[in-house]
């Protein structure tokens, strides 16, 4: 059943926002950062970086949406106008989380606009597979978001020690309190403006290629305990390839 009273969202929202602090307020990190990106630089950055000093697209699989409730740092989710997307964006209010209220079915272009906006200001933060899946393949807009407002993409793999795992499309992750969460990020990846839809498509391929080599990079860690050499996986060739 789907909720409705605007009164009982926001109270369960409220709830929900002080459960999930504490809940996360228990879970330790582990994070590697990869060097160098598709522009050809070799430098490397602290994610989240500092909004004020650069800016970027993080894109996490719909399945973790928990994760980046701990963002310390101006971002913008965006949300979708289906009926769940209400409880969901007032959750992320209450943490602190800015959203921005669409998707590719539902208020897009409205959307896209207001992102272009708070992209001169802050982080975008997208889950490239939903709101309604299939499970951990990319749609394009995300590539094309990237193409519009000029922010590289940052793909972030999460892996969980422990979690429970929910019978939903994405198969939600709840990770188990005093467990461990691994955040692997893929180097930034650059989408030139005015791609066409093949240039979209093969710069959709290229991302969730380097996604799911970070979800996998971090998943391994999460189960194995041994740490991740982001050099190893994305050497300075590999990272510019993309340019090419």
């Amino acid at each position: 059943m789907k909720l409705r009273n605007p009164w009982l969202i926001g109270l369960i929202a409220l709830l929900g926002s002080i459960l999930i602090r504490l809940w996360m307020s228990t879970i330790r990190f582990r994070l590697a950062f990869a060097a160098g990106d598709t522009s050809g630089t070799a430098k490397k950055t602290v994610h989240p970086a500092d909004a004020r000093k650069e800016r970027f697209i993080y894109a996490f699989w719909h399945e973790n949406m928990l994760v980046p409730t701990v963002f310390k740092t101006r971002v913008r989710i965006l949300i979708s106008q289906h009926a769940d997307g209400e409880l969901i964006a007032r959750v992320c209010r209450h943490l602190g989380v800015g959203v921005v209220r669409g998707s590719t079915t539902r208020g897009g272009g409205q959307a896209l606009l207001e992102l272009l906006q708070v992209s001169k200001h802050a982080h975008l933060l997208v889950t490239p597979d939903g709101p309604r899946g299939p499970r951990r393949q990319m749609a394009l807009g995300i590539v094309f978001l990237a193409s519009c407002t000029g922010l590289p993409i940052v793909p972030v793999g999460v892996g969980l020690e422990k979690a429970w795992r929910l019978p939903t499309w994405d198969r939600s992750a709840i990770p188990c309190p005093w467990s461990t969460i691994v955040l692997v990020t893929a180097p930034p990846i650059h989408v030139p403006a005015h791609l066409d839809r093949n240039g979209l498509q093969r710069y959709r391929g290229l991302v969730e290629e380097e996604f799911s080599r970070a979800t996998q990079a971090a998943e391994q860690w999460a189960q194995s305990g041994v740490r991740v050499k982001p050099e190893i996986l994305w050497p300075p060739a590999c990272s510019a390839r993309a340019s090419a």
